[in-house]
């Protein structure tokens, strides 16, 4: 007899589901683009060198690096996405750096360009930034786009102790992403977080109390789970050459994500359950397999432990709490 999982439904509310439902059917898919942005953790305005675990070229594909212009990168990602997926319907997603970083007038420019190149079959706008990065304004210019396009706000948390984010250089406390966060309350925006698991001084217990803090905020939509990983080019990346300190295995990151995930509001929707980084760039951790494998995996183990979204989720008050 088959599993749920055979039948294609996840123990946990997964992306894929959410977009085939959403929009009929239709093969949605993301396409990068590179703004040329900075950040104020690199330029000064903030800091420099950048988040300690960060080389920015670890995340972006060679095909948005290597493209000059919005335009090019736009029609050879639908291009490429059309030959290799059959995609029919497309999300345009400012990724590298942040996405928010510049003044308005040139953010807006940025986007119409970029939203203008196939506007019959793109159906939403996703832009990730630093939650320091995000007013009213911009947040209104954003909003301005939701009359025809889904709008997808992604913020960095990474992590929710305060102590964490100064020892990783991030130069953005947890009480700058509260704030950030209820400018958006009751947004037509969907807000989505991004958390980085495993710095080698958090224990298991506190990185589950990520799980009751992205709870208490219901306009959170969206999150992105990772593991942390080292990369060439980075702070932390010579650090560990240095000194090496422990990572997750695959085994040890899904058993988290087993006691993670129950904690979860079920209403969440989880777009990614790990991060990957070009091999060329990866010094830890190298779980020797590619993403389709690793997330076979988690599913896999996921549904055998009973591991069920929400399962052990409790409401708790709005209050704000304390890291």
């Amino acid at each position: 007899m088959g599993t749920l999982l055979d039948s294609g439904i996840k123990p946990y509310n997964h992306y894929g589901a959410y977009l085939k439902k959403k929009y009929n059917d239709k093969r949605v898919f993301k396409i990068i683009v590179d703004g040329n942005f900075t950040c104020p953790n690199r330029d000064g305005s903030k800091g420099f060198g950048g988040c300690s675990y960060c080389n920015v070229d670890s995340f972006t594909p060679d095909s948005a690096r290597k493209l000059p212009t919005i335009r090019e990168q736009v029609e050879q990602g639908i291009e490429r996405a059309i030959k290799s997926y059959a995609a029919e319907k497309f999300v345009i997603y400012f990724q590298p750096n942040t996405n928010t970083y510049a003044p308005v007038h040139y953010l807006k420019a940025m986007y119409d360009e970029a939203l203008s190149i196939a506007p019959e079959n793109v159906v939403g706008l996703s832009v990730g930034t630093r939650p320091d990065c995000i007013d009213f304004e911009k947040i209104a210019l954003l909003e301005s786009y939701t009359d025809q396009l889904d709008v997808d706000l992604e913020m960095g948390m990474e992590s929710i102790y305060n102590d964490t984010l100064s020892r990783i250089n991030r130069g953005c406390s947890h009480e700058e992403l509260e704030k950030a966060l209820n400018l958006v309350q009751n947004s037509p925006m969907d807000i989505c977080v991004h958390t980085i698991f495993g710095f080698p001084w958090e224990t298991k217990e506190m990185m589950l109390k990520y799980a009751e803090e992205i709870n208490r905020f219901p306009q959170i939509k969206f999150v992105k789970l990772h593991h942390l990983h080292i990369v060439e080019g980075s702070i932390m990346g010579v650090q560990y050459k240095r000194s090496p300190f422990p990572l997750f295995s695959l085994e040890s990151y899904t058993d988290f994500l087993c006691e993670f995930i129950p904690l979860l509001r079920p209403d969440i929707v989880i777009q990614r359950l790990f991060g990957l980084a070009d091999q060329e760039l990866l010094i830890a951790p190298n779980w020797g397999l590619g993403k389709s494998s690793i997330q076979t995996y988690i599913d896999k183990q996921l549904e055998r432990k009973g591991a069920i979204q929400g399962s052990q989720y409790t409401e708790i008050s709005n209050s704000a709490n304390t890291f």
